[in-house]
């Protein structure tokens, strides 16, 4: 499928006569605009003929589906792998800053904040994937001339998840209603008793411990649990293992991010794209099933615009959210006289950035890593590792980076 654009920038129907798009390029009657997805531009005025094509859209906070179809046809499929690692980014700026001023301006008086987010402020992690989903929606109206917009959403009531019989004002009673903060209540929930050695250490001093990392864990209950003294200090050095029996309980995040998503992105689109429209997730699941298509978040997308018996050619084009820029200076281990070591890498070596797709031999892969001898790591966007070594010279550019990488792949 080749996706055309007007000479004044309009999407027309894409075309799959690669002969005549051949011609046109050759006599200089169209110029490429992207090579992935393959899209030219008319350099003559032509007759804007188009026809209805809906654009499902299968909201996630890990991946998006997208499917432009026609009654008949689809036109463009894609698979988006949204970006899950600012939590993590964030939590390290924050613990190194502190570490900072720890050093630096031990004394510093605490500052009065009086600043105040916006209205409608989102999390940072939030902010990113919303962001996204209206980025490749955009991306999409730009190769094709989309008619209407379907898009999924989800709410969960979270607390019916966690207790099944909630009811009435128990919505306004949670679980630590009771309580002065969160360690009390951990400790009332466990019986005042190490979840570890069950007393037989006879510690009075009681821990609150955290089963997973508080960088990334955070301080829910569930994350939390009761460890005396003992076994906690020997939980940390390696001489005390916990029960196999104690794990996180259930997390939420995606579902407290549909939740946000849900209005979010769908308030944004309906002030630029004149229609959309919501559907959900279980009407998705019906018609997924009574058509005998496989689970995948483009099949979901094709259901969710309404043609799901719309022939596909197997194209799907893959995509990954990236990080623009590695914004931590130096590496946190600190080497042997004090040094602390850069952890920022050129901006570019040999003129290759991290994340350029190049082609090497026959394959078209990206560079996900690289040494000032000018050797090269090529890998797919799913991993897969292509070339650990692979001398520069032996490269050809075919497009710089960008924060969201594409790639085609074939699907059965």
């Amino acid at each position: 499928m080749v996706y055309v654009i007007s000479s004044n920038g309009q999407p027309l129907m894409p075309t799959e006569n690669h002969a005549k798009v051949r011609i046109l390029l050759k006599t200089q009657k169209a110029k490429v605009i992207k090579r992935c997805p393959f899209t030219i531009q008319l350099l003559y005025s032509s007759k804007n003929y188009t026809q209805d094509i809906t654009l499902g859209v299968d909201s996630g906070s890990k991946h998006i589906g997208l499917s432009a179809t026609t009654e008949n046809k689809v036109l463009f499929e894609s698979d988006i792998e949204l970006r899950n690692d600012i939590v993590d980014l964030l939590s390290t700026r924050r613990q190194n800053r502190r570490t900072r001023r720890n050093r630096k301006t031990r004394y510093r008086k605490p500052r009065f904040d009086n600043r105040r987010r916006k209205d409608g402020w989102l999390a940072p992690s939030v902010q990113n994937k919303a962001d996204t989903h209206l980025t490749v929606i955009r991306r999409v109206h730009e190769i094709l001339p989309i008619t209407k917009i379907i898009i999924e959403v989800a709410s969960f009531d979270i607390q019916k998840i966690k207790n099944p019989m909630i009811s009435g004002t128990d919505y306004q009673q949670g679980e630590q209603s009771d309580f002065w903060n969160v360690r009390e209540y951990i400790l009332f929930r466990d019986g005042h008793t190490c979840q570890c050695c069950k007393g037989k250490s006879k510690d009075e001093i009681l821990n609150v411990h955290h089963i997973e990392s508080r960088k990334t864990g955070g301080n829910a209950p569930n994350n939390l649990i009761t460890l005396c003294k003992t076994c906690h200090t020997g939980h940390h050095k390696g001489t005390v293992r916990l029960p196999k029996t104690i794990k996180r309980g259930m997390l939420f995040k995606d579902a407290a991010f549909m939740g946000i998503l849900r209005w979010s992105i769908y308030n944004k689109l309906k002030k630029v794209y004149p229609n959309v429209n919501l559907t959900y997730g279980y009407i998705t699941k019906n018609t997924r099933i009574e058509n005998d298509l496989p689970k995948d978040h483009y099949i979901d997308a094709r259901c969710i615009s309404g043609n799901p018996k719309a022939v596909s050619d197997g194209t799907v084009y893959y995509q990954k959210k990236v990080r623009c820029h590695n914004r931590q200076i130096h590496k946190n281990t600190i080497l042997k006289g004090g040094i602390r070591k850069r952890n920022q890498a050129p901006y570019e070596v040999m003129g290759f950035r991290l994340y350029d797709k190049v082609k090497w031999k026959v394959q078209n892969c990206f560079i996900f890593g690289r040494r000032s001898t000018g050797r090269m790591d090529l890998r797919l966007l799913d991993g897969t590792k292509v070339n650990a070594s692979v001398g520069c010279k032996n490269l050809r550019m075919l497009e710089m980076r960008k924060n969201i990488l594409i790639e085609q792949r074939k699907v059965g």
